[in-house]
Order: structure tokens, then C-alpha cells, then sequence
């Protein structure tokens, strides 16, 4: 193994709550939509996250497991409610900690971040509809939330965080960014609520905060639990690098385990380096800036994400006094990656490049992308470095119309 000293990435790390990391690589979180058709993790998504857990990462964070099967992000995607039959979540669990792997589950509702042809709820803060240019019409109108949906959506996330203690997960990590529910609640542009659920920042965080709260509170004190929060939304008027340090020190209060920052939202997807104003992204790990500064003034580990995959890269992340570097597409297209660091430090992963002029469609082809190379890792398959991005984005709007007809049969009574 490098010495730590010049690769301090490979060195270990305790998280406030006990959890131990036997390296700072986290694998952060993409959406794989392999899920069966009762929303629990299929075969397949076992056996990527076994790939994972033996490529090197010290912790896993899981793509987006829903709070409420009928709010749900895309069809293929996992929910866990309080009455949802465990069995495949404990051995999703059981194969992500081998080889001393932790896991940690991200639990997210979508809010008005659904697709109209899904069905279901679409709740917000307040009524306001994704502005997607000529791509809006795919989303549904929003609901703006009465209290007692509020209330509905805190005791939802505490019993998702129960059942994936129950599972045998070290940890949950509370999605609070990329323009999901509570950063709509988070976020001015979006929060126009004159209630004590608006108005100014401790308003709008308040959701936020009442769901970390009651988590901790019915959960056991070494379940870690964690928030991702946007370090900006990266959309003029929103939500800025000023709010997230207030939350962040907000979250100190609650003794959270760690924050990942991260930034963007569908309308500005930052996180694959894109913004809605006139800031600029760095090429390689965009958020370091906002994490470092944030980390310097706050006591809570920080952790960064978004469009690292180079171990000079990470290493610059956990030098710069950030405590955990999350990589996400590098380790779709290469799982065991933090392994062949080990040996081969200059080791660089093939990257997806989409270069369409259409931002939107650029950024459904790259997640289409990330999307198929995960099923075929699952599959046993190797890596399809040079996939067309035209066929790719074809072909994952085909298997997306499958999986929703599939999801629209299942909850037909429950489903608008």
C-alpha cells in the first residue's frame, strides 16, 4: 500500500457516531432503477453493490431509496415503507459489507421532481412547476404540501431510517439536495410559504431539521446518520453557499455524522458540472471550494462529491481538510478502482462524455449512460466504454416506458 502520507485518501476514518471507514473513498450515490417490481432491490442490484464493496470503497451510499412508494423519482426505483418486507434490503446490506465495506441508505422523496407519466404525488413546498424549457411538460404540476402531508412525509423518513437499521445498514444519509423535497423546502425559489415552514432560512430548514430529529431520536445512537445538502443551487435568487453554512451549523446542533455537499437541481444540474447562472464549475471535484470553506468553519466531517476520478484529485479533496471524497460515475465504469489505486496510483477510469448542445438532453444521455454501464457490472458484464449516447438515451427511454407500465399496473388503485 502508498504511504498514507502522500495518499492520505487510503487512511482511516471515525464518524461521530463510532462508524469506523477503513478509507475516505465513499461510493456516492447514483439512481440504477433495478429494482423488482415490488420496489425491493433485485438480483442484480446485489450483485453491484458486491462489486463495490470488493473494488476498495470504505463506505457505500445507495442511490435514492424512496420514502413513499406513490412519490417516487423514476420507475425501477427502491422504496422502503414501514410495512415493506425487509428480506432483500438485509442482503443488499450483508453484500455491501464485505471486504469492511460499510453501507449507508439514501432516503429521498422526489417531491414535485416526478414524472407526469409515473402517476402518484406530486407535493412541494409551495405550487411552483419545474421550468424545464421545452422538456416541462414531463413533470407533473405540484401540490403545494398542507401540514398534515408535512407531518406524513417526517414519520415516512423515520420509518424508512427504522426498517434500514432493522436491514442491517450502518446508517442513513437524509437527501436534502438536487432539488428533491426538502431542497425545494430549503430553497427561495421554490418555498414561498408564509407559514413557520417558510419565509426565512430557519423556516425553510425547519423540514429538514424536524425529520434529522425524529430519525436520531427513534433510531439506535451508533446508526449514523447523515445529510446531502446542495452547497448552492447554482440558479440566480436561490439557494446559496451562505444558507448551506447556516444549515450546516444548524446540523451541528443535531450532531449529525456527516454532511455531503453537492449542488444543482434538475433545472441546473451542477452535479454533472452544469450550472443555471453565471458561476463557473471547477473540471474536476466542482464543490471543493464550498466544502472546504464550509469545513473550516464548521465541527461536523465534511464530504465532497461531483466529477472526481483521478486519486490526485481525492487526495487533494482530504488535504484540503475535507474528511470523505465521494466518487460516483468513475465507479460505474471501473467498481474496483480504489483497488487499482493501491497499486496503480496514475490509474485513470474511461469517462462517459456527452457533448449535445441540449443541456437537458446531455444530461439524460450521461445518466442513461452511468444507468446502462450499472446494469451490465450487475449483469457480470464488462465495461462498454465507447456506448452511443444516441442509442443509450433510446434505448433507456424504452426500458424506462417498460419499467413505468410496469409500476402503473402494480399501483393502479392508488395511483391518479
Amino acid at each position: 500500500m502508498p504511504e498514507n502520507k502522500q495518499h492520505p485518501v487510503f487512511t482511516p476514518f471515525t464518524l461521530p457516531s463510532g462508524l469506523t471507514l477503513k478509507n475516505r473513498v465513499v461510493k456516492a450515490a447514483m439512481e440504477e432503477n433495478l429494482a423488482e417490481a415490488d420496489l425491493t432491490p433485485s438480483q442484480v442490484l446485489k450483485n453491484l453493490y458486491s462489486e463495490w464493496a470488493k473494488g476498495g470503497c470504505g463506505l457505500i451510499i445507495t442511490g435514492n431509496v424512496m420514502v413513499d412508494h406513490l412519490a417516487m423519482t423514476g420507475p425501477g426505483g427502491l422504496a422502503l415503507e414501514q410495512k415493506t418486507d425487509i428480506t432483500a434490503f438485509a442482503e443488499l446490506s450483508r453484500l455491501a459489507q464485505q471486504n469492511d465495506c460499510k453501507i449507508v441508505m439514501q432516503i429521498n422523496h422526489p417531491g414535485r421532481q416526478v414524472f407526469k407519466k409515473m402517476g402518484g404525488k406530486a407535493l412541494s413546498a409551495s405550487d411552483i412547476a419545474l421550468n424545464m424549457g421545452k422538456h416541462s411538460h414531463y413533470f407533473a404540476q405540484p401540490k403545494a404540501m398542507d401540514k398534515s402531508e408535512i407531518y406524513d412525509v417526517i414519520a415516512r423518513f423515520t420509518h424508512t431510517a427504522q426498517q434500514a437499521e432493522k436491514a442491517g445498514f450502518n446508517g442513513v444519509q437524509i437527501h436534502a439536495a438536487h432539488g428533491y423535497l426538502l431542497a425545494q423546502f430549503l430553497s427561495p425559489l421554490t418555498n414561498k410559504r408564509n407559514d413557520e415552514w417558510g419565509g426565512s432560512l430557519e423556516n425553510r430548514a425547519r423540514l429538514l431539521r424536524e425529520i434529522t430529529k425524529s430519525v436520531k431520536a427513534h433510531c439506535s445512537e451508533r446508526f449514523s446518520v447523515s445529510v446531502k445538502l446542495n452547497s448552492a443551487d447554482f440558479q440566480r435568487g436561490g439557494f446559496e453557499p451562505s444558507d448551506a453554512q447556516a444549515v450546516v451549523d444548524m446540523l451541528s446542533a443535531l450532531k449529525v455524522d456527516f454532511v455531503e455537499l453537492s449542488g444543482g437541481s434538475y433545472e441546473a444540474p451542477a452535479m454533472q458540472g452544469q450550472t443555471g447562472d453565471e458561476r463557473s464549475l471547477a473540471r474536476e471535484a466542482y464543490f471543493l471550494e464550498f466544502a472546504k470553506a464550509i469545513s473550516e468553519q464548521s465541527n461536523i466531517p465534511i464530504m465532497t462529491t461531483g466529477g472526481i476520478s483521478r486519486l490526485e484529485v481525492a487526495n487533494k479533496v482530504i488535504s484540503s481538510g475535507v474528511a470523505l471524497v465521494g466518487i460516483a460515475t468513475a465507479l460505474a465504469f471501473q467498481p474496483n478502482l480504489v483497488n487499482s489505486w493501491q497499486t496503480q496510483p496514475m490509474h485513470n477510469p474511461l469517462m462517459p462524455r456527452v457533448t449535445f448542445k441540449d443541456k437537458t438532453l446531455a444530461g439524460l444521455a450521461t445518466m442513461a449512460l452511468v444507468k446502462r454501464q450499472l446494469r451490465r457490472l450487475g449483469e457480470g458484464k464488462h465495461v462498454k466504454a465507447n456506448a452511443s449516447a444516441i442509442f443509450t438515451i433510446i434505448s433507456d427511454q424504452i426500458r424506462a416506458a417498460k419499467l413505468t407500465k410496469r409500476y402503473r399496473k402494480r399501483f393502479a388503485k392508488e395511483l391518479n
